[in-house]
């Protein structure tokens, strides 16, 4: 079930490049968890898109199609009608135990492994170091005003999570400003990945910050085309500020479900392209290549919510913001995918 919101809000985030930066997907590889076997769940047909609006701007219309078997609606409310996050994780994460998840060292390299690292030198080829630094630095600095302005967004995300996970993989997880929201549980144990070596440091703080122990917290360098995690090993998968930067957009969505415990969850946060045939798509349309010469990749022009909505979950809920002073990345979706 795929469920669109539309809201508008008002602050958005600072200088272009620092929030750009802060998209990408994760990368480092120092584990992958041993864990459970792969198994494969069926996705639903129906899909539900559901648009929500700013109390300023609440629109009552309804509109429900059908193709072949699949269902698709479309709903337009408040954004403060609640949300519909998928059933099946409350199903899954009821008496399910999860194994303690151990980070694996180079010197225990498995092939998993050894395709993750050569696909982040494919994908994400090493930078200088005061490259690296000076994109750790500027989003733990810049990206300020932004997390002001998307932290209730975030906050009705990641409250699905509370009490009902154990192991969570976080893609780009950046200088970690997501932990605060949900690593704070007990018995949570978080598996970060970036491509940016130099994030780590500032991760490490957000989760002292956040209450995680560190002896729970795992860094790792890696890409989401390649993930360096065992398949249906965790609980949920977080990636705010990914989809735009990843190589492979469709092979980043096939990794996070490969990761998922059958049930798990996919929260995400992403800009997207602008609607069609609007003064911001046209600018969005000049100015993406320039945009990715400067930012490390970010594309302006994605429409991210329908690769996520095609991506083969059984339950998606797509909720759609404009960040009234976000610039050229004003459109957001952001949501939640159930495997």
């Amino acid at each position: 079930m795929t469920t669109y919101h539309h809201h508008h809000s008002s602050s958005l985030l600072q200088p272009l490049v620092a929030f750009t930066s802060n998209c990408r997907p994760s990368t480092k590889t120092l584990f992958s968890p041993n864990l459970l076997v792969s198994s494969t769940v069926e996705p639903r047909s129906s899909i539900e898109i559901r648009y929500e609006s700013s109390p300023k701007h609440k629109v009552s219309e309804q509109l429900k199609k059908k193709k072949k078997s699949n269902n698709v609606s479309v709903v337009s409310d408040s954004f403060h009608t609640s949300a519909r996050f998928c059933p099946c994780g409350r199903r899954h994460f009821i008496g399910l135990s999860a194994t303690s998840l151990l980070p694996i060292f180079p010197s225990n390299s498995s092939d998993l492994q050894s395709d993750s690292m050569a696909m982040l030198n494919r994908v994400h080829p090493p930078r200088p170091d005061w490259y690296e630094e000076f994109f750790a630095f500027a989003i733990d600095k810049i990206m300020v005003s932004y997390e002001e302005e998307i932290a209730g967004y975030k906050e009705k995300l990641f409250s699905t999570l509370r009490g009902r996970c154990q192991q969570v993989l976080e893609l780009g997880i950046g200088t970690g400003p997501n932990l605060k929201y949900y690593a704070g549980d007990s018995g949570v144990r978080v598996y970060g990945v970036d491509p940016n070596r130099r994030m780590e440091k500032y991760a490490q703080a957000a989760a002292v910050a956040a209450g995680l122990p560190l002896s729970h917290f795992y860094y790792t360098q890696a890409v989401g085309e390649a993930l360096p995690v065992s398949d249906a090993s965790m609980d949920a998968v977080i990636g705010t500020l990914v989809l735009c930067s990843v190589k492979d957009v469709k092979r980043t969505l096939k990794e996070v479900k490969r990761v998922l415990k059958p049930g798990g969850f996919y929260i995400f946060i992403e800009h997207v392209a602008a609607q069609g045939g609007t003064a911001l798509r046209f600018i969005q349309n000049v100015a993406d290549p320039l945009q990715q010469l400067v930012a490390d990749g970010c594309h302006l022009t994605r429409e991210t919510g329908k690769h996520i909505s095609e991506a083969g979950f059984s339950d998606v809920n797509i909720n759609m913001v404009s960040l009234s002073t976000a610039s050229l990345i004003k459109p957001h979706v952001y949501g939640t995918a159930c495997k």
